[in-house]
């Protein structure tokens, strides 16, 4: 054994002995609460199509070659920037591999030693990262508290970075966007949204569907969610970009999505403009779900659901082992959740995160209700 493996074991055995060992696990074929699929676009026989038919008249390469600086870019990933910028309308945008490279070489570049970068206290852990490697001085505010953020914004110096997520990943509520863009304008600070889970849902994203698109710094939209395939844009004005393109590592140094992902992302946009229906019976899902988990709170007061307006429907349960447990019971009645457990959350935060999709029925979400139900009772 190297001696590293002995120190990596013990932490590991720490961990598990407090109900917090991650594992990977292959997807069952159960009912799906889990997935990020919000529209069924990951499973879309239609946009499958949509590809294979778009691909078929292009010359196709098994990789990109190389990073967008070198071998990897392309005249289509350009005209894919131009067409992104347009439909999010903002003046340029910047693909990234993925969600989390975004959000890490944003924050690690765009803020230099001496600014500020304030942030809610749940963002997303790949602002996290990216902030940790900034060199910038950088304060949490309270989840969407504004007084707390405009104690913050007043003791900020140098250029002042404001991080927020649109819709919150694990609590599904939405953040007070124009409130807090008020408050960055007061403080002259550059607001940055994170729409990861409200792309596609919220039309093209909730700063967008409000109409603040001109009076935030950045945004940063997701393609694995909603839109069922893989990758990310930051959007912003062409200084940013250009900004981003020489000092972003996460752009710079890694090899640049293949043609195949750019052409899923160009006709995921072109099947949400033509995907009404879905989005009406993910709100209509939404809605029903609601409704049942405050009934059934005012006969069971074991319920704890926060409240949420989106896809994303979370009931807390303390503790790794109960919520565990209860997550066990759910996929023994062939349904697809998973615990959220500490440190993912913070601890008493654990809880069942409920993801709704177009494609959920109403009978299935009665009978997770239902076996929810059941277990608290025990």
């Amino acid at each position: 054994m190297f001696p590293a493996e002995k120190s990596i074991t013990e932490i590991l055995a720490q961990r598990e002995s407090k109900g917090a060992l991650r594992k990977l696990y292959v997807t069952d074929k159960g009912i799906d609460f889990c997935s990020n699929d919000y529209l069924g676009f990951a499973r879309s026989p239609i946009l499958s199509s949509m590809i294979e038919e778009s691909m078929s008249k292009l010359k196709t390469l098994n990789g990109s070659g190389g990073s967008r600086l070198l071998a990897g870019n392309t005249k289509y990933a350009e005209e894919l920037e131009a067409f992104l910028a347009n439909v999010h309308l903002a003046p340029a945008a910047l693909l990234f591999n993925s969600g989390y490279d975004a959000n890490v070489g944003l924050f690690s570049s765009i803020a230099a030693r001496g600014d500020t970068i304030i942030y809610d206290e749940l963002i997303h852990a790949s602002i996290h990262d990216g902030i940790k490697l900034s060199r910038a001085t950088s304060f949490p505010f309270r989840h969407n508290d504004l007084a707390h953020l405009e104690e913050r914004l007043q003791k900020a110096k140098g250029n002042v970075f404001v991080a927020i997520e649109s819709v919150y990943s694990m609590d599904g509520d939405t953040a007070p966007i124009e409130s807090m863009v008020e408050l960055c304008e007061k403080f002259i600070a550059h607001c940055i949204v994170d729409e990861a889970h409200a792309t596609g849902i919220f039309g093209m994203g909730k700063v967008q569907q409000m109409g603040l698109q001109d009076r935030v710094f950045a945004r940063i939209h997701t393609f694995g969610k909603a839109m069922g395939c893989h990758g990310a844009v930051v959007t912003g004005s062409a200084t940013l970009k250009q900004y981003l393109i020489n000092y972003a590592r996460s752009f710079i140094y890694t090899t640049s999505l293949p043609l195949h992902s750019l052409v899923s992302i160009e006709c995921a946009y072109k099947l949400l403009d033509k995907s009404a229906e879905e989005i009406k019976s993910l709100n209509a899902n939404i809605k029903y779900f609601k409704s049942m988990n405050f009934f059934r709170s005012k006969i069971n007061n074991a319920h704890k659901w926060i409240d949420s307006d989106s896809a994303i429907q979370s009931l807390i349960m303390p503790g790794n082992e109960k919520v565990k447990k209860l997550a066990l019971a759910i996929q023994d009645r062939n349904m697809d959740v998973r615990p959220i457990m500490s440190p993912t959350v913070a601890k008493g935060k654990e809880r069942i995160r409920v993801c709704l999709h177009a494609y959920n029925t109403i009978d299935e979400m009665d009978i997770l209700l239902n076996v929810i139900g059941a277990e608290l009772k025990k």
